[in-house]
């Protein structure tokens, strides 16, 4: 019996695979849930897989030039680059949330004009939101290095890097949005090969345009940079083109290429609460950091190297949460309230059980990790120490990306927005400043500050989930 059985579960799980790597449109408002969550799942975890890539292989190649000290001082500017780009991260991902819900919403109820009116109307956001950020960056990168706390070195080194991540930071918007808009149709394979053409070109520049190889020139830290906007800029050239063809279940045609200030301004209510949700989350980042960067360059530089390791196996765990943003808000379209909170319990399961792996890696395999990018003592013991004390959080926490999810697909972004302002402003950064500062643990009491402050909201987000308001959330 196992002899036949075997084979015939081993064809399931592949025909499974198949399914959800394919343009095959699924009906996610009924059937099986754990087919719905796998469907969903594997296409998400597979493109935040390969978004986690751009966090590791700028930084990978950068230590690859230079002598120590420059690369510390590049690796450094990377990271005090990245928490102001975390702002930015705001305002997509924000936007992000608003969007899927309001696309899931419109399949959910048979209105796919409507999801790809809505699509439409947040590209115009997301021009117009990065242009601020575009100025910035161009004229005033070297301040803002300087605000949040470079040595000159690292100013030298790396302005040109944050100058042209900010002026082009339109391609990380509209990268965002548009995949968000695929996911909550229910088209996550074509979010994730958007991804995947995108890091594609920026695993073969970085190379090429940080160490110089062959015809390139020899750009340094400022090489990543250009490398990493080409690639995503052809991501969003592509997103675009399947817009345009209308494969998938969104099109963008004459009918609805057009500005309308309405659908502009109902997106915007209900991206509203998740831009501040993720601006009040990701600026705790920007703080963590600075109070980071008080002990010296080189306890940032490993923290950068810890964060873009957590950063590598996190997103795929979003990605597999995103799944429940999905389902809940395609399934309280179509009426079924029961079917869409099973869905949110399935993927937290799923999901811890991801993280819980995770965490298995980090305390036992952290040094190696690490020493993948970087043999220099100091370094390498500030980023181990990172590592381990924030994984302990890790089970607990994937409850606090389902949950968050599962309000955001609700078009209750508010409620997550109260939590981290809680959470991360009145908990987790009083705790770093204290612990840090005032208990002269250093960068250490900053570590074990993001580890509690997780926990914490894991806890609060699913009582506040049992209590079932989001269900009635109109978008």
């Amino acid at each position: 019996m196992e002899s036949q059985n075997g084979p015939s579960v081993w064809r399931r799980f592949r025909g499974l695979v198949r399914d959800a790597l394919s343009d095959k449109q699924h009906d996610f408002t009924k059937g099986s849930l754990h087919r719905a969550i796998f469907l969903l799942a594997v296409p998400m975890m597979l493109e935040m897989a390969m978004e986690s890539v751009f966090a590791v292989v700028d930084i990978f190649f950068i230590l690859q030039s230079g002598e120590h000290a420059d690369a510390t001082d590049a690796v450094a500017a990377v990271g005090l680059t990245e928490s102001v780009l975390t702002l930015l991260y705001a305002l997509a991902i924000g936007l992000s949330m608003g969007t899927t819900a309001t696309v899931a919403r419109r399949v959910g109820e048979g209105r796919k004009e409507g999801a790809s009116d809505a699509t439409f109307q947040a590209i115009v956001l997301g021009i117009v939101l990065s242009s601020p950020i575009a100025f910035a960056g161009l004229f005033f990168a070297e301040d803002i290095l300087s605000l949040m706390g470079a040595e000159a070195s690292v100013i030298e080194s790396g302005s040109g890097y944050t100058r042209i991540l900010l002026t082009t930071n339109v391609v990380i918007m509209l990268l965002f949005l548009i995949n968000a808009a695929f996911r909550g149709a229910g088209d996550p394979t074509l979010a994730m090969r958007s991804l995947w053409l995108a890091n594609g070109i920026n695993l073969v520049l970085d190379p090429c345009l940080i160490l110089g190889l062959g015809p390139f020139p020899e750009l340094g830290v400022t090489g990543a940079a250009v490398a990493t906007t080409i690639g995503r800029g052809t991501g969003v050239a592509y997103q675009m083109w399947l817009l345009r063809k209308g494969d998938g279940r969104l099109k963008l045609d004459r009918s609805v290429m057009r500005i309308r200030p309405d659908v502009c301004m109902r997106l915007l209510k209900v991206s509203f609460g998740g831009i501040m949700q993720m601006l009040i989350a990701t600026a705790s980042w920007v703080a963590l950091m600075r109070i980071v960067s008080v002990a010296g360059k080189v306890p940032v530089a490993g923290y950068t190297i810890a964060v873009r390791i957590i950063i590598f196996t996190f997103l795929p765990a979003w990605g597999l949460s995103n799944a429940a943003a999905t389902l809940v808000g395609q399934n309280l379209g179509s009426n079924q309230p029961e079917r869409a909170e099973r869905s949110v319990w399935l993927t937290g399961y799923y999901t811890m059980a991801f993280l819980g792996i995770v965490t298995i890696v980090f305390l036992t395999g952290s040094r190696w990790l690490v020493a993948i990018f970087t043999e220099e003592p100091e370094v390498t013991r500030w980023a181990v120490d990172s590592l381990v004390i924030i994984s302990y959080g890790y089970v607990l926490y994937a409850w606090a990306l389902v949950m968050m999810q599962a309000f955001n697909g609700s078009g209750d972004t508010m409620t997550p927005t109260w939590m981290n302002l809680v959470c991360f402003w009145f908990v987790q950064i009083p705790m770093a400043w204290w612990l840090a500062l005032g208990m002269e643990y250093g960068p250490h009491g900053v570590f074990w500050s993001v580890m509690g402050a997780e926990s914490l909201i894991a806890v609060v987000s699913i009582l506040i989930f049992r209590q079932g308001r989001w269900k009635t959330k109109s978008v």
